[in-house]
């Protein structure tokens, strides 16, 4: 049995993430009280569908409070048994969940005649945060479409069932904040820029130009060096350590050039290593 729980605060995302898995043949059941999941499982592992018995259930603050609360060590005691089970915690910053309540026109589920949104959202954020801090991948749903969160879902939750720990190398740019779905972070910006050439500035680091440029300095081959070799020493410990996701951040100031070319590079080395690997760029996806 394989079980994937999704949770997060509300607006970002977790029904599109719960009906991409319903589309690829999850059964999927929202606002499950977690009192109740033993149960379930118990029942599905006595009585298994007919196809699978693939599961995923939303859990967040629409449950009973001490329902969210036990949440955890329900969790915990499932893993201990046998089950597999994935934690995925969806999440956007407030004000980017405050702009998506104002154009749905929905009321928090936590809020009411004294408890304004952005307190809800807050409150939310505590309540959740002992499932956050368990999570096995957590996602930024900022400044991601609905069709990129779904890409993301499908790549990095529905792709596990690929061997192996699967491994997403990311570029983005320091100026628009770290991920906070960053398991490592790599920064690149003492590397010559090519935005500072006038006809490099509106391309990318998947460009020729841009990579003939950087391939031009000593300083980052050894760069690339440096981090393989990081890499190689430690990403097998991740996996070995029943690790499901690790997200390799690589920045640079804007996001478009050297951490491109960077994740490019890494991602078709370790390609031959690791047999899940994937590729985002953030800030191209914008």
């Amino acid at each position: 049995m394989r079980l994937v729980i999704i949770s997060g605060r509300s607006g970002s995302g977790k029904s599109s993430a719960l009906e991409l898995l319903e589309d690829v043949g999850f059964n999927c059941i929202d606002n499950l009280p977690a009192s109740l999941l033993p149960e379930l499982i118990r029942r599905v592992t006595e009585h298994p569908p007919e196809k699978n018995t693939h599961l995923a259930l939303g859990i967040d603050a629409r449950n009973l409070w001490h329902d969210v609360r036990q949440a955890p060590r329900v969790i915990s005691e499932l893993r201990e048994s046998g089950v597999e089970c994935d934690v995925i915690y969806l999440d956007a910053r407030s004000p980017v969940l405050v702009q998506r309540f104002s154009e749905t026109r929905r009321k928090h589920p936590l809020s009411d005649s004294r408890t304004h949104l952005l307190e809800a959202l807050n409150h939310e954020k505590e309540l959740l945060a002992p499932l956050a801090a368990m999570a096995d991948l957590v996602i930024d749903t900022s400044s991601l479409s609905l069709h990129q969160l779904r890409d993301q879902i499908k790549t990095r939750v529905v792709g596990k069932d690929s061997p192996g720990m699967a491994i997403l190398f990311q570029s983005f740019g320091f100026k628009h904040g770290v991920p906070v779905d960053a398991d490592l972070v790599f920064d690149l910006r003492c590397l010559p820029n090519p935005y500072w050439v006038t006809e490099l500035r509106n391309k990318t680091g998947l460009d020729p130009e841009v990579v003939e440029f950087l391939r031009a300095h000593s300083e980052t081959e050894e760069m690339q060096r440096d981090i393989t070799a990081f890499l190689e020493r430690w990403l097998p410990s991740y996996q070995q350590s029943n690790r499901s996701y690790t997200c390799v951040a690589i920045g640079c100031t804007g996001g478009r050039h050297r951490s491109v070319y960077m994740v490019e590079q890494l991602a078709k080395y370790f390609s031959r290593e690791f047999q899940n690997i994937q590729i985002r760029h953030r800030e191209q996806q914008k």
